[in-house]
């Protein structure tokens, strides 16, 4: 996982709003992770999980990132997860990625943590964050909620931008 080094400043300064009357929406200081495959607009880079795109900086936040930060949640930062989604070979482990490593489910270290979004479910099994977005293709997100005893949501494809 990759923590935001803005974290402390963010928080600090919705605490302030929140504080002087303003909130933003229901999330409001709610903090949240983001799988690395999704555009963050800050100091992260976004890089799949992979060394290959160390140094990536994208030109915005992908739209549900930008909805969340607007609605005033806190992204904590970005979670590991399986290099390019799973999509390089079959004759690895899940959730494995150069870059961020094995990810591993906090309930057993020792199991498959189960898709590419598996840094996403244990970080929220972990209580880094109250909910992590992942992405969905074959199991990515239903697999790390099952096997951290999670709830993996699945939106309907069209009814949520999946620009970034």
């Amino acid at each position: 996982m990759e923590l935001n080094p803005d974290i402390l400043e963010i928080a600090a300064s919705l605490d302030l709003e929140r504080k002087n009357g303003h909130v933003r929406g229901p999330l409001h200081g709610i903090p949240f992770l983001v799988k690395d495959n999704i555009a963050t607009k800050d100091k992260m880079e976004t890089t799949a999980g992979s060394w290959m795109l160390l140094g990536s900086v994208v030109p915005r936040d992908a739209h549900v990132v930008r909805r969340l930060r607007e609605s005033g949640a806190v992204m904590m930062g970005h979670a590991t997860l399986s290099e390019w989604a799973d999509m390089r070979t079959n004759s690895y482990s899940e959730g494995y990625s150069a870059r961020g490593g094995q990810a591993r489910s906090p309930y057993n270290l020792t199991t498959n943590p189960g898709g590419s979004s598996s840094g996403s479910g244990g970080a929220v099994a972990a209580n880094i964050g109250m909910f992590s977005l992942g992405t969905e293709t074959d199991g990515s997100v239903i697999s790390p909620a099952e096997r951290n005893a999670l709830v993996g949501i699945k939106p309907t494809v069209g009814l949520t931008s999946r620009a970034g």
